[in-house]
């Protein structure tokens, strides 16, 4: 299956999960399926930075209601700060607003904003959290993307300060990097506009080995 049809069965899924979520909420979810895994099945066409006009954007048959002022306090409430709105000029000086998500694609952005980690800018910790049940497979298998273009990492632990995204509230089981290790075997690890450390794996391949996990931490 490929990673955008993947990711868009799992955005039906939280659909019909979230069916009494409040406006805010579906706006989010409903921005986050276009940004990050389903515009151009939705005739939608992102710039090669992921950004699209939120005029255009507007079109979409879920969100010609919304407003800008609400998307705008969506990007601006969003506790996981997924999303840039920013503005360009045109020759006449009258501002374009343009949405981009910060990460979690399953589709190719081909310009991102992402900042390559070396060995001194690399976080003390890098952390991927997922559940005591997924460990085994892991083990055995290696840490994938899955339906997504990178694994998705994160500097702490769910509710440290420093930590706004990339951990779910439900994980119980930790994967710690040896980001020495994978760095000296070529492995890059990004940083995203919200945090996020994101990696392609080894080789590009979509997955990290486990050779490269320096310890697994479970709790409950």
């Amino acid at each position: 299956m490929s990673q955008a049809r993947e990711a868009q069965k799992g955005h039906a899924r939280t659909a019909r999960r979230g069916q009494n979520d409040s406006p805010e909420v579906k706006l989010s979810k409903t921005l986050s399926y276009i940004l990050r895994h389903g515009a151009a099945k939705e005739g939608l066409v992102l710039r090669e930075d992921g950004s699209i006009l939120v005029s255009e954007l507007q079109k979409f048959k879920n969100l010609n209601s919304a407003t800008f002022e609400q998307i705008k306090r969506v990007v601006d409430t969003n506790d996981k700060k997924r999303y840039t709105l920013f503005a360009e000029e045109d020759k006449k000086g009258h501002p374009h607003w343009y949405i981009r998500a910060n990460q979690g694609h399953s589709i190719n952005i081909e310009k991102t904003n992402l900042v390559l980690l070396t060995a001194d800018s690399m976080p003390k910790e890098v952390i991927h959290g997922t559940t005591k049940e997924k460990v085994a497979l892991i083990r055995e298998k290696g840490l994938s993307r899955m339906g997504r273009t990178h694994i998705h990492f994160a500097s702490g632990l769910f509710g440290d300060k420093s930590v706004i995204s990339g951990m779910r509230a439900t994980s119980n089981a930790f994967i710690y990097i040896d980001t020495a290790k994978a760095l000296h075997d070529g492995i890059e690890f990004y940083l995203s506009e919200n945090n996020v450390i994101l990696s392609k794996g080894l080789d590009n391949s979509g997955v990290i080995p486990a050779k490269y996990f320096e310890k697994i931490v479970t709790q409950g």
